[in-house]
């Protein structure tokens, strides 16, 4: 993994907090919220309404969303309810709401969708096979992804470099295979930077984070990782680890997201 040495935890104590845990100031902090700040504003001046950020409401993305209501950015701000999340991710959407006073568009996985699925593959459907896994990510996550990025030219997410191997190469802006740009604008920060900001700012973030979760998806696929496992080892931890994908920051064609609405294994 690309920036593995940064990513694990420094030494767990019982009780210890996230901000505890792996909050650091580093060299260059301050340019990198700086060059954070400058994409923002630069998107903003782009695309205008035509800008999403699409939070998963991990720490990256509360940097970000801080970072868009500290200097008065007009980016609408949405999130994906799978259906399947932890108590703990969803209470920060009210959080976002009465800290920030910014409304937080909440996009659903179709409800038959997800019932037809459940009934015909089992709740435990995602551990029987990495196709089932994926197609249980593709209704809940997929789906609803098209949906929020209906009509947008571009989109903020959260990816950074060193999360893990797959995405050691992220760059700041992509074409995401549907037209539009994926604007990754935290793709250079470090996770001390993340909590350096979050500590710096008093930023809300997952309390599941202060139990050793660092990379926080739906419940029945997300773990606690112990000392010294990878960042992302917690999150489908009964798969190979160049599996480890949802497929949101894939490229999809129109054409498979709407087959992939019926539940069928990719």
């Amino acid at each position: 993994m690309s920036g593995a040495s940064s990513s694990l935890l420094p030494g767990a104590a019982a009780g210890a907090s996230a901000i505890a845990l792996y909050a650091r100031a580093t060299a260059g902090f301050e340019a990198r919220v700086a060059e954070t700040l400058e994409l923002l504003q630069q998107a903003v001046a782009t695309h205008g309404v035509g800008l999403v950020q699409s939070t998963s409401l991990g720490a990256e993305d509360m940097v970000i969303t801080d970072l868009i209501a500290r200097h008065g950015l007009p980016v609408r701000i949405a999130t994906l309810d799978t259906g399947a999340l932890h108590a703990e991710t969803l209470a920060l959407i009210d959080q976002i709401q009465t800290r920030y006073e910014l409304p937080v568009q909440v996009y659903t996985p179709v409800h038959d969708a997800v019932i037809n699925f459940v009934s015909v593959r089992g709740e435990r459907a995602m551990y029987e096979s990495l196709a089932l896994r994926k197609a249980c990510c593709a209704i809940r996550k997929l789906e609803p992804l098209s949906r929020m990025l209906n009509g947008a030219t571009a989109w903020i997410t959260g990816l950074r470099r060193e999360q893990s191997a797959n995405r050691a190469d992220v760059p700041f802006d992509e074409d995401d295979g549907q037209g539009r740009r994926k604007l990754n604008v935290l793709a250079a920060w470090s996770w001390a930077d993340v909590w350096h900001y979050i500590q710096t700012y008093q930023v809300p973030y997952n309390a599941l984070h202060d139990q050793f979760m660092p990379s926080i998806g739906c419940a029945p696929c997300t773990r606690a990782i112990a000392v010294g496992e990878d960042f992302r080892a917690g999150r489908w931890w009964w798969e190979d680890e160049n599996a480890k994908e949802c497929g949101l920051h894939k490229s999809h064609s129109n054409e498979e997201l709407n087959t992939k609405k019926s539940g069928a294994p990719a």
